[in-house]
């Protein structure tokens, strides 16, 4: 019994301390496309990430330009361990999102078409909070798997 309020108490500790903890996410990042590796033919020429708080999750907006010149922006807005919620795009509503925190500065998204996982995005920040590492899975239109990494800086 004891030992079990003790792992109650040490959980609740540890809870209230990263909901407490400033977000490393939140703020404004941008692309270092020297450092990004994507699929060929695939790396925007810019690309944009701001994050803001909202109760335990975020607000989600990104702007790219992409390898053609075309401007497209996604804003979502999701509970970190909540449920799935839409993600609305510059051409209108794009995959569902949900948002799995692993810890302080990694975070999982996974996005869905018909019920199944078609995307994922493991997001980590560094430990002195100025790089963001996006590194995302999923598969061309030949049904191919690919992997693409995006190195962001933060700017504010």
């Amino acid at each position: 019994m004891k030992k079990t309020i003790n792992l109650l108490f040490s959980i609740a500790v540890s809870v209230s301390i990263l909901l407490g903890a400033a977000d490393p996410f939140l703020g404004k990042w941008t692309m270092n496309l020297e450092e990004s590796k994507f699929a060929a033919g695939t790396l925007p020429k810019h690309m944009t990430i701001e994050m803001e708080s909202i109760g335990v999750g975020i607000r989600y907006h990104s702007e790219t330009t992409n390898a053609q010149g075309k401007i497209s922006s996604s804003t979502y807005t999701a509970d970190y361990n909540g449920p799935q919620v839409i993600v609305m795009g510059s051409n209108g509503m794009q995959a569902p999102v949900s948002l799995k925190r692993i810890d302080a500065n990694t975070v999982e998204a996974y996005y869905m078409k018909s019920l199944e996982v078609v995307a994922t995005s493991r997001r980590i920040v560094s430990k002195d909070g100025r790089l963001m590492t996006i590194t995302t899975t999923s598969k061309d239109k030949a049904g191919v798997t690919v992997t693409n990494v995006g190195v962001y800086e933060k700017v504010h």
